[in-house]
């Protein structure tokens, strides 16, 4: 018998000793110091694949004390290490070498250069520094372009830092997405075209030497049942930062809303990112609409804001799921701050652009405060073939994400730019009102306009302040706007509308009530931008105009007035203390 058992224990040495196990253990950091997620590590005498975990770390089980690991993360330099199983390993990844790039332009006037300006900053929050656009010479600059898009993420940001009696920084103040917010005078193109051009020429309220020139474009409408079918991808930040009552808690509700628009013919995936990142929802139909609110109510916030892989996997199911003629789209949900991977601005201007794929929209929903980074968020929006909104409240969720659905997530227009050429017979300056530029933009002397993407049933204003020649004719014609776009699902066929208008100056006091109101609300934005142009406008004459032309039945100019009252007490108490 001891025989036998010394003969079993001789044969049983070698194996034991061979399947002796050792443990490779770590973290893995960008140069930051910041701890990555979802770093592939490539086992190279296994060819297995393993991850780094939500703290970055990582622990393989190994036959030998060493063995070499590949690490690789999109945006990082891949890096070959032997691993000592007596050691804590800390490996460190170096960010790949960026490709040059040229910065995207808001608006551009032909042959013109800017000069810099300060960079404004509140708190955490961060805001992309701008330029005002100036008073530029009509025989000089006759041409000036500019993109167009249905963001209107601004001006809910401005009612949010009022409505909690705080000044609003300078910077967060883009008017041109304070206009959009109204959907002023909708009027559905004629004789099946995609766009419209409405004008009007009125003198300015807030100097009457000069005129206001109002262009109203309008897309057409998509009848609901005509609606293309769409796969959605609810990609949905749950990092610890949204763990308040303004973030998480209100996305939901907003995704719940959108979620009992759909059809049985849509879909919905759900991404999240945050303690992890991951796909807690395949595609699955419209007609199963509990099952997708089941997982977004499940939804819990914790851990760091790893966006960058958050983002990365939400387009890979987007492409996994693309519907060939549908509506494709990622909907981002987040406060933009992004503390794990990709933080910069540029970083993220350069990920979006390798990320984003023929066809596929991106639709980015900003909520928070404190450390809401809107510079980011709008990078991403601007970037990404897409739009970008501002969610600070229950009602504004509704708004955005189910009464006005198809304008945010269902796109008529790609690649929308207007180009508008001013006659120096008729006009001595102008200036565009809003589209104001960021400073690195500006300076890139390669910077082009980008166009933007228009949704169904959209009505966008824009406005320029002109100095006009003397001239006395009845009917003129200062201005030619020609629209550049390409019908959606049609990226090789660009298409063009343009617009000569015959305009008859018309007085303020007889003005449509829409543009009156219009003109309400560049001056409140002028003011609280501390615009240099603001020098004869006044908290008066705002609510003076908007409380003569609101239309007292639509909630949202009502609300406007009572905005308008809140920030002339705040900035005139400013106003008093600078004495």
């Amino acid at each position: 018998m001891r025989f036998l058992l010394f003969i079993t224990l001789a044969c049983l040495c070698p194996v034991l000793l061979y399947s002796q196990q050792y443990y490779l253990k770590g973290e893995v950091k960008d140069e930051a110091g910041n701890l990555l997620q979802n770093v592939s590590i490539r086992h190279s005498k296994s060819g297995y694949i393993f991850y780094t975990g939500m703290s970055g770390g990582f622990g393989i089980q190994n036959n030998t004390p060493k063995d070499t690991l590949t690490f690789s993360l999109d945006g990082y330099q891949k890096q070959s290490l032997l691993v000592n199983a007596d050691l804590y390993n800390t490996i460190t990844l170096k960010k790949a070498a960026a490709a040059a790039k040229s910065f995207k332009l808001a608006s551009l006037t032909d042959n013109l250069r800017f000069e810099n300006q300060k960079q404004w900053l509140i708190g955490d929050e961060s805001y992309a520094s701008i330029v005002e656009n100036g008073f530029v010479s009509a025989e000089k600059y006759a041409s000036t372009s500019l993109t167009l898009n249905v963001d209107r993420a601004a001006y809910s940001n401005v009612r949010r830092f009022l409505n909690t009696k705080k000044q609003v920084p300078p910077d967060a103040v883009r008017i041109e997405e304070m206009l959009n917010y109204f959907n002023f005078q909708y009027t559905e193109p004629a004789n099946g075209q995609t766009f419209q051009i409405h004008s009007a020429l009125t003198n300015c309220p807030w100097n009457p030497e000069n005129e206001l020139l109002f262009a109203r474009i309008t897309s057409k409408k998509v009848p609901l049942d005509k609606l293309p079918p769409s796969h959605l991808v609810f990609l949905i930040d749950i990092s610890a930062s949204m763990d308040a009552d303004n973030r998480l808690p209100l996305l939901k509700a907003g995704f719940n809303g959108l979620v009992n628009n759909l059809r049985p013919q849509d879909s919905v995936s759900v991404v999240v990112y945050g303690g992890t990142v991951a796909v807690m929802l395949r595609a699955t139909s419209g007609s199963e609409k509990q099952k997708i609110l089941n997982v977004v109510d499940s939804l819990q916030p914790g851990g760091s804001t790893p966006g960058e892989s958050g983002v990365k996997l939400a387009y890979n199911l987007a492409r996994q799921h693309f519907i060939k003629g549908g509506n494709n789209r990622v909907i981002l949900a987040t406060d933009g701050d992004f503390n794990v991977g990709i933080r910069s601005e540029s970083d993220l201007e350069e990920m979006i652009e390798v990320q984003k794929s023929g066809g596929i929209y991106l639709t980015c929903l900003g909520v928070g405060m404190g450390n809401y980074k809107d510079s980011k968020i709008q990078t991403l929006a601007q970037k990404g073939n897409g739009n970008f909104a501002y969610i600070d409240s229950y009602a504004e969720a509704e708004k955005i994400l189910m009464k006005e659905f198809t304008q945010t997530l269902y796109t008529v227009g790609d690649d929308v730019h207007l180009n508008v050429v001013f006659d120096p017979t008729d006009v001595k300056e102008y200036r565009l009102i809003g589209f104001d530029n960021k400073v690195g933009a500006i300076k890139d002397t390669l910077a082009t306009v980008e166009g933007g993407e228009i949704g169904s049933a959209y009505s966008m204003l824009l406005a320029f302040e002109i100095t006009p020649q003397k001239n006395t004719a009845a009917m003129r014609q200062p201005v030619q706007f020609t629209l550049q776009y390409l019908n959606s699902g049609q990226s090789n066929k660009q298409q063009e509308l343009t617009s000569h208008p015959a305009l008859q100056l018309t007085t303020f006091d007889n003005l449509d009530k829409e543009y009156q109101f219009a003109s309400a609300v560049i001056m409140f934005g002028s003011l609280i931008k501390e615009s240099r142009y603001a020098k004869h406008m006044t908290w008066e004459k705002v609510l003076a105009i908007a409380n003569q032309s609101a239309d007292m039945t639509n909630p949202s100019q009502k609300e406007f007035i009572s905005l308008v009252a809140q920030a002339k007490e705040l900035y005139s108490k400013k106003k008093k203390k600078n004495y």
